[in-house]
């Protein structure tokens, strides 16, 4: 394999985020959500009781809302190399093209019941902080592109093991500075309030935990 091969791999290497795959994902997420917080609230719909300890109560019980998935692709390079023999001798280098899947949202079970104030049919509450849920490699689209083995070495079994780790890594860290917390905060705000409106709160304000601490 020629080296412009692997230099493919610094002009490709950036992530590529799946539009569709965000709002497929968020809106999921919004539906999931507000399914449940009907089920939680309103299985007795004779009564429904809008009290801080109910209410808290019941938004815990949705525990993980899960409302971002960034799809994305990277090209992902590992290599096991010698200290004393050149590269076309002895070394094991690998090219893994990868797709998958990051999730973000906000964990509902530890909203603190002193960050939630209800006055009436006012209710203003403040959110845990938006976390990374889980990075998940798609095995059916993820392939190896590429593998350079020298002439005295043959392939490392480990090596496809830990460029995949990597790759989870780098997707992960790329949602991080692509701004999923930031979207997963916002997705989060907007479908508590979808939910604590149709309750019957007239003024529902719903605050992120990084933004108002």
């Amino acid at each position: 394999m020629g080296n412009e091969q692997w230099a493919m791999s610094n002009q490709r290497g950036s992530t590529l985020w799946t539009v569709a795959g965000f709002f497929a994902g968020f809106a999921l997420a919004t539906v999931i959500a507000l399914a449940a917080g009907w089920f939680v609230f309103f299985r007795d719909p004779s009564r429904i009781d809008i009290s801080r300890p109910t209410v808290v109560q019941q938004i815990q019980q949705l525990q993980r809302l899960e409302t971002v998935v960034y799809s994305m692709e990277k090209i992902v390079t590992g290599a096991q190399d010698s200290r004393y023999l050149p590269r076309m001798l002895s070394g094991d280098r690998l090219l893994l093209i990868v797709h998958g899947e990051v999730t973000a949202g906000v964990d509902l079970a530890a909203l603190e019941p002193t960050r939630v104030r209800i006055d009436g049919k006012s209710i203003d509450l403040t959110l845990p902080e938006a976390t990374v849920f889980s990075t998940r490699l798609d095995n059916d689209r993820t392939r190896v592109y590429a593998r350079e083995t020298g002439l005295f070495s043959s392939p490392d079994p480990q090596l496809e093991s830990e460029v995949r780790r990597e790759a989870e890594r780098q997707m992960t860290q790329a949602a991080l500075d692509g701004g999923i917390l930031k979207t997963a905060a916002t997705n989060a705000r907007t479908t508590l309030t979808s939910l604590l409106t149709g309750l019957g709160f007239e003024t529902v304000k719903v605050h992120d935990a990084l933004r108002d601490p």
